[in-house]
């Protein structure tokens, strides 16, 4: 398993308990809206977009309500959700390791600002779009749960529903697909008696970045979750690659 991989699922460990809820919340939200926007309307049966989104917003206990409302800003019902738009931008963290930051913001000024500061901060460097994206592919994600299968066994099923690679996560299993593909992909999996955990639109590195030093590593990780704090910042995406003893040490 790859030290990225690895980082994922400590992550999906931790959930959103070292998050504030109402920020978790708000940031659910604002992406809920854009899907409605930008996704093809608040229908999620013929919306994915929105329909993943929704989904997310779901795992973590959201309110019904607030998930309605959020749809509702995505039709230009109850004002604000009009002057959400989203934005991304890319740099380097320590160790030259590349950095996509996707944000979704009613003021793009201050997103670049804040975001831009986090990075150089933490001893980065700003770029310009297309500088890392380069070094990135779109996929779908679907996690699915060993539940006493092997890896293998899940590999080839995965394979058979047309999923384009697969990673070993400690208790899950990262199945990777072509982004249109992944609802096509996840029918076919619970066909199979597989269980679908998380499914979201990922950017999966496709060039790595080793980082075998300790206190770089450090850094990147600390610069990763400072980016997610952010109130705008919806998804980091980096290329490091830490070997897992480091990361359990984090």
């Amino acid at each position: 398993m790859s030290g990225h991989s690895k980082w994922s699922q400590i992550k999906r460990q931790k959930g959103v308990a070292d998050v504030k809820r109402g920020q978790a919340f708000t940031k659910l939200g604002n992406a809920i809206t854009i899907a409605v926007r930008e996704g093809g309307g608040g229908d999620p049966v013929s919306n994915f977009k929105l329909r993943l989104a929704i989904d997310q917003a779901r795992a973590v206990n959201m309110p019904k309500e607030n998930i309605q409302r959020a749809i509702d800003r995505g039709l230009g019902k109850g004002g604000g959700g009009g002057q959400l738009e989203s934005v991304a931008y890319e740099g380097y963290g320590p160790g030259k390791v590349g950095l996509i930051v996707e944000a979704t913001t009613d003021n793009r000024n201050r997103a670049l600002s804040e975001i831009r500061g986090v990075i150089e901060k933490s001893g980065g460097t700003f770029a310009s779009l297309g500088a890392v994206s380069w070094m990135f592919k779109d996929q779908g994600l679907i996690t699915v749960p060993r539940d006493g299968k092997s890896v293998d066994e899940i590999f080839e099923m995965a394979a058979e529903a047309g999923a384009e690679d697969v990673e070993e996560a400690g208790d899950l299993v990262e199945v990777y697909t072509k982004p249109t593909e992944i609802e096509t992909v996840r029918r076919a999996l619970l066909e199979k008696g597989l269980k679908a955990g998380s499914v979201e639109l990922v950017k999966k590195p496709t060039t790595t970045v080793e980082i075998a030093d300790p206190e770089t590593a450090k850094k990147v990780l600390s610069l990763i979750e400072k980016l997610e704090e952010l109130d705008d910042v919806q998804k980091v995406y980096s290329n490091f690659d830490i070997p897992d003893e480091i990361l359990a040490g984090k």
